[in-house]
Order: C-alpha cells, then structure tokens, then sequence
C-alpha cells in the first residue's frame, strides 16, 4: 500500500503540472488505468481530454495513439493491415494503432458501425487478428473514447450493447474562471508545449503493480450485497421508486454494472489509501457507472429527466450497509 500511494503521488503531481483542475477526470482515467477497464468521455470540443490522455501516457512512459474516427475510417486503419512486399514476394503485417497502451478514440460516433465494433473487439477480447493471425494487445491497454454532444447530425451513436463495454462514462466540464485564467498563463509559460514531457515517470512494472495491489482489496460481502441490490433494482424499478418514475427506465443495469462496481471500488479505495471498500465508494461512483447502462425513455428524453436524476433516487430507495 505504501508503495503504490507513492507511484499514485508521482501520477497525480505530473497531472497537475500539465492539467488546470479536471480532478474528475484525473480520479476517472485513474480508476480505469487500476482497474483494467475503459472510459467514455463526452464533451463539447477544447476541454482538454487529449492532454489528459497524452499526460497520463507520458508519465507512464507508454506507448500513445491517438485515432480520429471519421465516416470513411475502416477496420484495418485500426487493427493493421497485410501488406505486400514486392522486394521479398510476400505479405508482411503491419500492426494499427490499436497496439498500443493508451489510445485515445477521438469522437468515436463519427465511424461507422463496422469500425465501431472493430474497436470494441479489440477492447473486449485485448487481441486483433490480421491474416487468420492473432496478435495480442499490449498490458496495460486502456481506451479512452471521446463523443462529441453537439453535432450529431451524421455520427453514428454507439448501441447500447456496445456503450456496457465501457467501464465507466464521464462527462467532462468546463473549467470555472478561476481556472481558465490559469490555464492562460500556463499557456505563455510553455508548460502546454507538445515536446515537454513531465520530469518524473513510472514503469509499466508500476502499473502492474497498481492493478495487483488493486485485485486484493477487501469488499465485504455486505457491500457485494448492497450492489447487487442496486443493478436489482435498476431492472426492477417500480416497487422502489414507485411507478411514476419507473416509467422513465427503459432498459436497466446489465452484470457488466456489478463488475464494473467491483472492479471500480477497489481502485478508488486503493487511490484513497484504502485497503477495504466503504459504501460511500459505490455512491460516489454511481454516475460513472450507471450512467451510460440505466437506459431512459423517449418520454424522460421529452420531459427533461436526466439519468443521474433516476440514479440517485435509486440509491435514495437501496439501504446503506
């Protein structure tokens, strides 16, 4: 425990020296990098998640890809290619920019259905086949997908199938004007500059390390309990909420919601120098989790009701443990 807060202060120092507030986001990438799983991002343009994601890579020394999705991006633009050699008469592969440690979708609603799923194998199985041949993905592999809230004219929207994918959905804010002021002068001081990396790193060693130390928190079984009774209820609203707001929930939490909880809660115990999981760490993830898997109606859609609004009155009906 004491070595992991060590590499988590080396982390989040090297964050900050890059990033103006956005401790959200920090604590998200973070929970997800732990945790062995991916994160959506959503957010208007310029709010700085390609630095986040850049920033973390760096101060891991791993290795970063960034893929813009367009309309016209194919499969193998993602996973690699088979390329014939005319110098040796055969066909050598060449590996996309999936093979990597961080990769950065950048607004993944923009590519089509095909490439979508293309992706979202290699995010599930952690491997891609080129040529009938299987090559797996670098450890640790994190994806970090953005969408773009406005313009959705011509996108593509992830199904829902595919958003249960994600570990966790963040929605990136704007930075107060205390913090855009900041982000000013760091601009003229050259701290934003491409070609300056951060002073201190870790190794993929210490990843590993983070993910290891992260498995072996404790959860009591009354916390496994108090989650299982959450996705319960997502699926079977009514009784708890009362009719009037089950209406709203379309589709409820899948299995893939209790793991994530799970797997989610031992990371954010881990980054607040925890070795055991408290009830408060399931409330506090929630929105992370939930979000993007509580699925609502039209009808919520057309009155304004917000997903976060029916989660919380979730938890508001489940007992505390």
């Amino acid at each position: 425990m004491s070595r992991a807060s060590d590499v988590l202060k080396v982390v989040s120092d090297a964050y900050s020296a890059k990033m103006v507030g956005q401790e959200r986001l920090r604590m998200s990438l973070l929970i997800s990098l732990i945790a062995g799983g991916h994160i959506l991002l959503e957010s208007v343009p310029g709010l700085a998640k390609t630095t986040a994601a850049s920033t973390l890579a760096d101060t891991v020394k791993a290795q970063f890809k960034r893929i813009q999705c367009t309309p016209d991006l194919l499969p193998s633009d993602i996973t690699g290619n088979q390329i014939y050699d005319a110098a040796t008469g055969s066909f050598r592969t060449v590996l996309g920019p999936v093979h990597a440690n961080f990769v950065l979708l950048d607004e993944i609603n923009r590519s089509s259905a095909k490439t979508q799923s293309a992706m979202l194998e290699a995010m599930q199985e952690h491997q891609t086949t080129i040529g009938g041949e299987v090559h797996h993905l670098p450890k640790p592999f994190l994806v970090i997908a953005t969408q773009n809230p406005i313009e959705q004219e011509g996108t593509y929207e992830l199904p829902e199938a595919q958003m249960d994918r994600f570990l966790l959905k963040e929605i990136v804010e704007y930075p107060s004007p205390a913090e855009e002021f900041e982000i000013l002068g760091r601009i003229d001081s050259g701290v934003l500059d491409p070609d300056r990396h951060v002073s201190s790193a870790i190794s993929l060693d210490d990843v590993h390390m983070l993910q290891d130390v992260a498995s072996r928190i404790y959860v009591d079984p009354a916390i496994r309990n108090y989650i299982v009774s959450i996705a319960y209820v997502t699926r079977n609203p009514a009784p708890y909420i009362g009719d009037d707001r089950a209406r709203f929930i379309k589709y409820g939490a899948s299995p893939r919601a209790s793991i994530a909880f799970l797997q989610a809660s031992r990371a954010l115990a881990l980054l607040k120098g925890r070795s055991h999981v408290l009830p408060e760490d399931i409330r506090e993830l929630r929105h992370l989790v939930l979000r993007h898997r509580v699925l609502l109606t039209f009808e919520a859609d057309a009155e304004g009701i917000r997903s976060e609004e029916i989660i919380d009155q979730i938890f508001a009906a489940v007992p505390t443990p």
